[in-house]
Formats: structure tokens, C-alpha cells, sequence
């Protein structure tokens, strides 16, 4: 009987799997379509709720993609993946925007990063934490890795985005060229030694932790899925990268749409950057998100705080690079409201990884800081 059973799950989940895998090829196509038929045109109402309908599609098809490649390669190789495939993606679309002008884009880059470290370490780590404990109680993870990842991402924002209020070589919250550099070659060293101790030196920080019953162990085995083949995970990647690329290009397609709604409610122009980097999250918070459910919090920490690092170390970087044809100033220091919201989410954060488990409550907490972050966005 048990043996019947066994067959008629693995069959379901082979024909779910197919299902999946087909709308998951043709969705990022489509989604491909619609930028190259879109871009540069304005478009009607009818044409923006369309594009946002493919966007979202483009989405979730990316987080498929994402997890066939994870399963590949492993955790945390899968997790780096995704962080960094999206993030070279997202600064690719601060650059272009910089460097078509506009006195809105002097702050463009600290206002983006500073939304990504939130949407990372408050929306996605709180919405994860929340998932995982309904649904397991009191989910574990490696304090190590996580405590390790979290350290990193407080000093890139620390020395990246308030250090600049507080230098003297040029007046307001900007670097100067040599200070710039320096910031940019620090950034890159942590991202690059972080990297080097999480796939190599001290991997096993930062794989999931088995959970502690045996009927727990035997269920996560029984949900196993088998190992995709190269083949599959090699098309599974250039289909994420297409999805990932769509999702950013549509993203800014409809970015005239969402100004003008911005505007007409009366809420200032920085949210543009806020909604936008909840788009170009969105498919790092649905995998955060479905691991928490599985019990594999150290994944959905993996991706948040990898996400973060990722999205300073290579953001930072990249602007110093550009600011040689960047004709303005370029503003990095965050405002004083904004500290205050950046050191109270790296005190909580602290508090939520050293214990090694979560609750509800931790959760709740990443989701009130995240909620804080948005009502002061649209009403500072």
C-alpha cells in the first residue's frame, strides 16, 4: 500500500514537474517579446497592466529556474546564483539611468541600494522567518553563517551609505574620487572574501541545518526531488538570466506609469526607486520564501543577506567606475531618518541570528521595520 502510494505521489509530482518546466521555458520567451515590442514606447493603460502581467509571470518563472539551478549546484551555490545573477542585472539598470541624466539620478544609486538592504534584511528576511515558524514552530539555521553574512552587510551599508555624511573633502553626504575608490576596492575585498568563505573555506556555515526529529528527516527525504541533469540546469540558467532580464527591462518600461501614480498621490519621487527594487526582488523573495516553507531557513538567509552584499558590493563598485563619465554629483549618505532605520534593522537582525532558531515574533518584528520603511518612504 505504502508502496502504491510512494508511486502515485512521485507520478503527480513528475507530471507537476513537466507542467511547471513548460510554462517556465515559454514565459520568459514571451516576456523577451514584450521587451523587444515595447522598448522605447510609451505605453496606454491597457498596454502597462499587459507588461505588468508578463512582468510578474517572468517572475515566477524565475523563481523555477532558480531552484532547478540551486538543486544542481547546491547549497550555497544556488543562493549566490540568484543574488548575484539579479544584482548585476539591477545595477546594469542604475547605470543606464545615470548615465541618461537628470537631476533625480544624483542620489538614484544610495536611494536603490538603501532599498534593497531593507526589502533584503526586513521584508524578505521577516516574511521568511514568519512563513517558517508557522508552518515548523521554531525553524534553526547556522548562527555562523548567518551571523557572518549579517557583519558583512553592516559594513558595506556602515561604510558605503553614512560615512559620506560624515567626511569633510566635499561639502554634503559625497565622496570624493579617492574616497570613492576606496570604498570601491573595500567593497569588492568583503564581497570577495565573503564569497571565499562561504563556498570554500567555511561552506558548511552555511548549508541547511537537518531538522532534529526523525519523522521530520524521513518526510524532508520523502519530498526529495532527484537531481536535474546538466543539461537541464544549463537551460534552466540561460532561461533564469532571460527572465531576470526581461523582469528588470519591463520593470523600467512601466516606471513612466508608475511616476505618474507617484506623482498624482503626491508621493515623493525616491519611491519610484522603492517599487522598482520590490520588482526586481520580487523573484529573490518568492525563493526565500518557499525554502522557509520547506525548513531550509539558511537558504532564505542565504539569499536575503547575499542579496544585500551583493547589491552594495558590486552596486558601489560599478558607480565608481561610471562616475568618470558622470557629469554630476553623486550623492551616497543617507538622511538622518534613514540611519536610524538602517541601525535599529542591524540591531534586531543581530538579536534574530545569534540564538540559531527563530520564532514568530522575530518575524514580526523584520516585518514592522520593513513596514516602517515604506510608510516613511511615501511619507517622510
Amino acid at each position: 500500500m505504502n508502496d502504491a502510494r510512494g508511486t502515485s505521489t512521485l507520478a503527480s509530482r513528475t507530471l507537476a514537474s513537466r507542467v511547471r518546466r513548460h510554462w517556465a521555458t515559454v514565459i520568459p520567451l514571451l516576456a523577451l517579446v514584450a521587451v523587444v515590442v515595447t522598448w522605447g514606447q510609451t505605453l496606454a493603460p491597457l498596454g502597462n497592466v499587459l507588461v505588468g502581467l508578463v512582468l510578474i509571470g517572468a517572475v515566477l518563472a524565475a523563481v523555477h529556474h532558480a531552484e532547478v539551478v540551486a538543486h544542481r549546484v547546491g547549497e550555497p551555490f544556488g543562493s549566490l546564483t540568484l543574488a548575484v545573477a539579479v544584482t548585476v542585472i539591477e545595477v546594469g539598470l542604475i547605470l543606464t539611468l545615470m548615465l541618461s541624466g537628470g537631476p533625480d539620478t544624483a542620489s538614484l544609486a544610495r536611494d536603490t541600494v538603501f532599498a534593497a538592504v531593507m526589502i533584503t534584511c526586513n521584508g524578505i528576511v521577516g516574511l521568511a522567518v514568519l512563513l517558517g515558524s508557522i508552518k515548523h514552530g521554531l525553524p534553526r539555521f547556522n548562527a555562523e553563517g548567518a551571523g557572518a553574512a549579517l557583519a558583512v552587510v553592516a559594513t558595506l551599508a556602515t561604510l558605503t551609505l553614512v560615512l559620506p555624511n560624515f567626511t569633510t573633502s566635499l561639502p554634503g553626504p559625497e565622496f570624493s574620487p579617492s574616497q570613492l575608490g576606496f570604498a570601491a576596492v573595500s567593497s569588492l575585498v568583503l564581497y570577495a572574501a565573503f564569497v571565499f568563505t562561504q563556498t570554500v573555506r567555511h561552506r558548511s556555515f552555511f548549508l541547511p541545518v537537518p531538522p532534529p526529529s526523525k519523522s521530520a528527516r524521513r518526510k524532508e527525504e520523502d519530498d526529495h526531488v532527484p537531481v536535474p541533469s546538466n543539461r537541464t540546469a544549463l537551460s534552466s540558467f540561460a532561461l533564469l538570466i532571460v527572465a531576470l532580464v526581461a523582469v528588470v527591462v519591463l520593470a523600467k518600461t512601466i516606471s513612466p506609469a508608475i511616476e505618474a501614480g507617484v506623482a498624482a498621490a503626491g508621493i515623493p519621487h525616491s519611491f519610484v526607486g522603492v517599487v522598482i527594487a520590490l520588482l526586481v526582488l520580487l523573484p529573490e523573495g518568492l525563493s526565500s520564501a518557499r525554502s522557509a516553507i520547506r525548513n531550509r531557513m539558511q537558504t532564505s538567509f542565504n539569499l536575503a543577506y547575499g542579496s544585500a552584499m551583493a547589491s552594495i558590493g558590486l552596486t558601489i563598485p560599478a558607480i565608481a567606475v561610471a562616475s568618470i563619465w558622470l557629469s554630476g554629483p553623486l550623492v551616497l549618505g543617507l538622511g538622518s531618518t534613514q540611519i536610524v532605520l538602517l541601525v535599529l534593522t542591524m540591531l534586531v537582525s543581530v538579536l534574530t541570528v545569534m540564538p540559531g532558531r527563530v520564532t514568530r515574533l522575530q518575524g514580526a518584528l523584520h516585518l514592522i521595520l520593513f513596514a516602517a520603511f515604506l510608510f516613511l518612504a511615501i511619507n517622510p
